[in-house]
């Protein structure tokens, strides 16, 4: 139940540390203490349930948001650039930025404020949910299982693989970023 709670508060205040405790929920179920699907159920749901929360927050403030926005030129321009972002690859930034603390709650806002149609938002948001709770379950779970006899180096491996894992993502998206800008 922790790992549900702590997931959806992650989504909305991105603070809170939820693939950490999932790893160490991971971690749990290859030591035997947990069941591994419990770990990947609750984890999912949970991201799941907070990123519709976070969506639901936006979707609210849209209007607020999006006539401070239109005051000037600057603002429309910015507020089309999210909404033809979220167009063009809105579903892999939705997978993407699960993975990125603070990215997912931003993203999911601006699914809400852009007001992103919910079916579309809901199927993908289920895709990074599980993708991301299946990643970080499984993650410490083959490191305690790996290393049982070592609980504390069980979590510091997976800990380490994730924020690597997040690492690499960040660098790929700024290589990215730099080839899309040179391309005329």
């Amino acid at each position: 139940m922790i790992i549900y709670v702590i997931a959806v508060l992650d989504s909305v205040f991105p603070v809170v540390p939820s693939e950490t405790l999932v790893i160490i929920g991971g971690v749990s179920a290859g030591l035997g203490d947990l069941s591994i699907t419990f770990v990947v159920l609750a984890a999912g749901l949970g991201a799941f349930t907070g990123d519709n929360m976070s969506y639901l927050i936006g979707r609210r403030a849209s209007g607020a948001i999006t006539r401070r926005y239109e005051r000037t030129e600057k603002g429309r321009r910015r507020l089309q650039t999210v909404i033809n972002q979220i167009h063009e690859r809105g579903g892999l930034l939705l997978i993407t930025a699960r993975f990125i603390p603070g990215g997912r709650t931003i993203l999911t806002l601006s699914c809400g404020i852009t007001r992103q149609e919910r079916r579309w938002y809901m199927g993908w948001i289920a895709a990074a949910a599980t993708i991301w709770a299946l990643y970080a379950s499984l993650l410490g779970f083959i490191g305690g299982k790996t290393f049982e006899e070592n609980h504390t180096l069980a979590f510091v491996v997976a800990f380490v693989a994730a924020v690597s894992v997040t690492v690499v993502i960040e660098i790929i998206r700024a290589v990215l970023k730099k080839i899309r800008k040179r391309t005329p």
